[in-house]
């Protein structure tokens, strides 16, 4: 497995599946979700509906992942994970992990090569960029998967560099 840090628009990623940090509805939102809506078009949108009109409607639960068509994104498909809100009194890393390694196992089953993911959870949810990335390198790190191309696509300087860091510890 090759992991590529790259400081960039998620949007613009050829890949197979790129990782969409998503709210519970699964209807849009703001920042990573929101910026892969827009570009995407309605047809993540609509696959987003269908899932909620059958498995999930009550939305996506926290940890869990699903995918929907990419739309008109380069890439294939758009695999959707709600990662938690931080907090400072309840320990919500494994929750976090669990966006990771749900989805490489939907990646898996889509048969994708080659994954972009977000900073899941470090922005408006709040998480502490060095934790989020530190969770999210050890996590894909830990993953047994068939994806031999990651790719952590960071939308800052700070963010890039934090995960630098946080790859550089795991070498």
């Amino acid at each position: 497995m090759q992991i590529t840090l790259v400081e960039g628009d998620i949007t613009e990623q050829r890949v197979d599946a790129v990782v969409n940090a998503a709210n519970s509805a699964l209807l849009g939102g703001g920042g990573v979700d929101g910026a892969i809506h827009r570009k995407g078009g309605p047809a993540i949108l609509e696959g987003c509906r269908a899932l909620r009109a059958s498995h999930y409607g009550r939305g996506l639960p926290t940890g869990q992942a699903v995918a929907t068509t990419a739309g008109a994104l380069a890439a294939r498909w758009v695999i959707h994970t709600v990662g938690p809100v931080y907090s400072r009194t309840d320990d919500r890393s494994e929750q976090l992990a669990s966006c990771y390694r749900e989805s490489l196992r939907v990646a898996d089953e889509l048969g994708a090569a080659s994954v972009a993911f977000p900073a899941v959870s470090a922005g408006i949810y709040g998480w502490p960029m060095d934790d989020a990335a530190r969770i999210a390198v050890s996590t894909v790190l830990e993953t047994p998967t068939e994806v031999t191309d990651i790719r952590f696509v960071l939308f800052t300087d700070d963010a890039y560099a934090a995960f630098e860091r946080a790859l550089a510890l795991q070498r």
